[in-house]
């Protein structure tokens, strides 16, 4: 392991108001929030990041033209009620099928509601990233994490086991990666992970396949992942 998931971070042009609508759909905690970024925490131990972007593009699933970077799966006890009060709090119905349904959230990011009646309370089974190789981008955040390869098929991965904060891959056929920091081809979402030492890790993410992008703060480097998709090393600042 080179790092471990600490954040999955969504760009929105209304971060209160993201707030707000996860909040109220999967009873999710804020525990910070400040005009620029908030941080939500679920009951499952996932970590959820809301990120200023006052130049946000929404995707427009399933148009390629605008496609998504990545959707959270969210299992609800009542599919046909966890989508009428999604919809009551500002998401917009993409899809309904017998067992889930694709929905968009109010800064247009999809995501899908899964049913799960025996658990009562909402759950994030994962987050699953967008890429034009399942393959080769699993197992490069296999090695990033060292998260087992517990599910792969054609054009299908998963890394991680239920419960334990799963990767899942989707291959995508006209796929367009994100051009960080160009708004007009945005990141829409993107993952933190923890570091002990910076400048251990990131000769070993770069030799993984991994490219080092410009920006960085007190506790904070930007990188692209093979797919192109923005991520960041983050480390405990000195006190």
């Amino acid at each position: 392991m080179i790092a471990e998931l600490k954040t999955v971070v969504l760009d929105g042009p209304d971060i209160a108001g993201l707030s707000a609508f996860y909040r109220g759909l999967a009873g999710w905690t804020e525990a910070y929030g400040d005009d620029e970024w908030i941080t939500l925490t679920t009951s499952d131990g996932w970590r959820v990041g809301l990120q200023l972007a006052p130049d946000h593009i929404s995707p427009k699933w399933p148009d390629p033209a605008h496609p998504q970077q990545a959707h959270l799966d969210l299992r609800v006890p009542d599919l046909a009620a966890a989508t009428a009060k999604a919809v009551e709090l500002g998401a917009t119905v993409l899809r309904e099928n017998e067992t889930w349904n694709t929905l968009a959230d109010p800064a247009g990011h999809p995501f899908d509601l899964v049913a799960r009646p025996d658990d009562q309370v909402v759950t994030v089974a994962g987050v699953m990233l967008d890429c034009p190789d399942a393959k080769v981008l699993s197992h490069f955040y296999a090695e990033v994490t060292g998260k087992p390869l517990t599910y792969e098929a054609d054009g299908m991965a998963m890394i991680g086991n239920d419960g334990e904060q799963p990767l899942m891959f989707q291959q995508i056929e006209e796929y367009q990666a994100p051009r960080w920091p160009d708004p007009a081809y945005p990141q829409q979402y993107h993952l933190d992970f923890l570091v002990d030492d910076v400048e251990a890790a990131e000769p070993q993410v770069l030799a993984l396949g991994a490219t080092r992008l410009p920006g960085e703060g007190g506790n904070w480097r930007v990188y692209a992942d093979p797919a192109g998709k923005p991520f960041c090393l983050t480390w405990k600042a000195p006190e």
